[in-house]
């Protein structure tokens, strides 16, 4: 399901994924079929690891690849759920062919 909440995201940040729900910050991007495939993926992630462990891992990895960039950007975009899914995002049939706990070769 996909709600849209103009109000919620901080600067570029446009899209999120909170299990069951994709969640945009503009109705236009329901169209973008890369940017919903990319929260897709993270859909498949959080549902392996059974929604809350996702949760504790993420932003445990986000705040220790934080420290080690010194940069929070950094450590967002170097999170293995991350960089699963955006090297991913463009392959529309990922969700389908993806096997379980994948993320864990972008660790």
């Amino acid at each position: 399901m996909i709600l849209v909440f103009k109000h919620f995201f901080y600067k570029n940040y446009v899209g999120l994924s909170v299990w069951p729900f994709i969640i945009l910050k503009d109705n236009a991007l329901k169209t973008d079929i890369v940017l919903i495939n990319h929260e897709k993926i993270h859909l498949k992630q959080q549902l392996e690891l059974l929604v809350l462990p996702f949760y504790l891992i993420y932003i445990t990895e986000w705040l220790l690849r934080s420290l080690w960039y010194l940069s929070f950007y950094k450590g967002y975009q170097n999170i293995s759920f991350e960089q699963e899914a955006y090297a991913n995002e463009h392959n529309l049939n990922y969700t389908n062919e993806r096997r379980a706990f994948s993320f864990i070769k972008y660790l």
